[in-house]
């Protein structure tokens, strides 16, 4: 049978597709390759959220069929939201590229592998609204200490910038007690951490359900499973109800980190942005979860949007100023095809949504080095993920680090450690802005 090599592109949402994949072809027989090189069959789940990510995914496109062309490589499988979005082009501006499976295709890879075996060229798009959610998967983060959990589907906010729903649809919830099950089968493979993940983690059932869940689910996650901590990304500011914020009050294992893509706190571009709620709930919402101990905030906000002016702009800098995010992340806006954003008037110039870019990042690192002095000097529990041979540390995350997306604490122990472990530190200085060193208590 063939070697079938992965390229997993994108967010955590797309990486569990990328699992469910796996988890077919392994099931079906196939042998899975790390190395591209080695493999007879690439798949490339790609991702194409905003322009950077498009270009990625066409760059990993044009690398894999430079394989196809100068060694063994015998076929190429494109996948993932680049497929979605752009189906039959692939095909036609691709010629390296055998097969293209939309998001609604998942569950076919194993057929379509066996096809491409047969030489076949062809495109496949289910309804992606119909498509069965979870499954099977084989987890593939570095190092098992922690693993995402996809309670939801698609989205409904139908924001004005963003594509999302062209690619994955109208929002579907997962049952509540299959995601119990399949966090326990988790826990069971060695996993300590559990980061529940969704377009909109915040809406979890309120299609199944009709009312919000997430609160219930993270409840019954820690009665009914060993985990040791849980995470929640991607929470919308007009879902963060006081039951949620209860939970990080009462829920021992919840870890106090949340994440809220914001987007903008100018009234005006907000509702431009068709976003749920104005600068007035933002800032309330910011206002109450600052009350809870120990809290972690990150967002993302979106500059250079259509009409923004200097003074909304200037609103924006003067909160992320005020409100002190822990961790922040800004974009310049995107013109995306097929979104209602598109055909807005007032677009601005490239550049200057760079250098509004540019400002607004340096606003945050200030903010990044005040919080991070404070944290000299302070007693932590990080979990531990790897050795670093170069640093000659461990290389750990907090409760306030997210894998892949925050900082890292670099320690030094006298015993020996093990990805997974959690281990009580003293932090001792910050290195490269975001990341911190530290030495085991």
């Amino acid at each position: 049978m063939s070697k079938i090599g992965f390229v997993s592109l994108g967010c955590p949402k797309n990486l569990l597709d990328t699992e469910v994949m796996l988890a077919h072809l392994v099931k079906e027989g196939y042998e899975i390759t790390p190395e591209e090189s080695e493999a007879d069959i690439v798949i490339i789940n790609t991702c194409s959220f905003i322009n950077d990510a498009k270009q990625e995914s066409i760059d990993n496109i044009l690398d894999i069929a430079w394989l196809k062309e100068n060694a063994n490589l015998k076929g190429i499988i494109v996948t993932g939201c680049l497929a979605e979005r752009y189906r039959d082009e692939i095909l036609t501006e691709f010629s390296e590229v055998d097969c293209v499976l939309g998001t609604g295709s998942v569950h076919s890879i194993a057929d379509a592998v066996k096809r491409v075996e047969r030489g076949e060229r062809f495109s496949e798009y289910k309804d992606k609204n119909e498509v069965a959610l979870g499954g099977d998967r084989a987890v593939l983060t570095e190092e098992k200490s922690f693993a995402y959990l996809k309670v939801s589907e698609g989205c409904d906010n139908r924001c004005t910038y963003c594509a999302i729903p062209l690619i994955r649809g109208k929002f579907r919830s997962r049952p509540m007690d299959e995601l119990i099950s399949e966090a326990k089968d988790l826990v069971s493979m060695g996993i300590k951490e559990i980061i529940v993940i969704g377009q909109d983690t915040t809406a979890y059932g309120i299609d199944l359900y009709g009312e919000y869940k997430l609160p219930e689910l993270l409840s019954r996650l820690a009665k009914e499973t060993d985990v040791k901590w849980l995470r929640i990304l991607y929470c919308y500011p007009d879902k963060i109800t006081p039951e949620l914020i209860n939970e990080f009050k009462t829920n021992e294992k919840l870890v106090k980190y949340i994440d809220i893509p914001i987007q903008h706190i100018s009234d005006r571009v907000l509702k431009r942005m068709n976003r749920r709620g104005d600068g007035t709930l933002v800032r309330s919402v910011m206002k109450e979860l600052r009350k809870i101990e120990g809290i972690t905030i990150r967002s993302t906000a979106i500059v250079g949007f259509p009409g923004e002016t200097e003074d909304d702009f200037t609103e924006l800098c003067e909160f992320i100023r005020e409100v002190k995010f822990d961790r922040f992340g800004a974009f310049a806006y995107s013109r995306e095809e097929g979104t209602p954003a598109y055909n807005l008037p007032d677009q601005i110039d490239d550049q200057e949504k760079q250098n509004r870019l540019d400002i607004i990042m340096r606003e945050q690192l200030a903010v990044t080095e005040e919080l991070n002095e404070k944290k000299i000097g302070k007693e932590i529990t990080v979990i531990c993920q790897d050795y670093d041979k170069v640093a000659e540390a461990y290389v750990a995350r907090s409760e306030a680090d997210a894998p892949d997306i925050d900082g890292n604490v670099f320690f030094t122990a006298k015993k020996r450690h093990r990805p997974g472990d959690f281990v009580k530190v003293k932090i001792e200085e910050v290195i490269d802005d975001f990341d911190l060193y530290a030495k085991e208590i």
